[in-house]
């Protein structure tokens, strides 16, 4: 975390984007410490960060705009795995969530769309869903300097590109 500097955008898992606005050596129990100060964008939360934490928290920067079309790559291509024990599966997924790694939100993101196309999503499921394209899209719409709107309908449409076998086996 120390590459950061104050205005750098980083990633904050399950928030997404926030702003380094400060960067200060603090005492915390007689120990000092360099903590960063990060904004999320989303909900204007200030968050301060032991630098030695970010690692394992998940801070990173956004991709590079280079990243972006690898990502719809990905999405439209391949199939995905998804276990069939909804507790095991929940927990794969919100791990893969916290991870705040790209392309660990683009596997939940695949994986619980390819689920609702063959059943209902639970509630959590739902809801998961949604974070994860939400954070695919903010992320891709920072980097790429692209309307939320227009990620958003380029990510569905790769997606129905990925299962078009299997939404057309269900109309059928």
């Amino acid at each position: 975390m120390d590459t950061f500097k104050i205005g750098d955008k980083v990633i904050y898992p399950n928030q997404g984007i926030g702003v380094i606005e400060d960067i200060q050596d603090e005492t915390y129990n007689g120990e000092h410490i360099h903590v960063h100060c990060i904004r999320i964008l989303a909900n204007d939360t200030l968050v301060v960060i032991p630098s030695a934490n970010a690692p394992e928290l998940g801070i990173r920067k956004l991709i590079e705009e280079e990243t972006v079309e690898k990502i719809f790559r990905s999405i439209r291509s391949g199939m995905v795995d998804v276990a069939t024990n909804w507790k095991g599966r929940y927990k794969e997924h919100l791990d893969l969530m916290r991870t705040g790694c790209m392309s660990d939100m683009v596997v939940v993101l695949k994986s619980l769309y390819y689920l609702s196309l063959l059943k209902p999503l639970s509630f959590r499921e739902k809801k998961m869903l949604e974070k994860a394209k939400e954070l695919v899209v903010i992320e891709i719409s920072e980097v790429a300097s692209v309307p939320m709107d227009d990620v958003e309908k380029k990510i569905l449409d790769s997606l129905s590109i990925c299962f078009k076998d299997i939404s057309s086996q269900l109309d059928s």
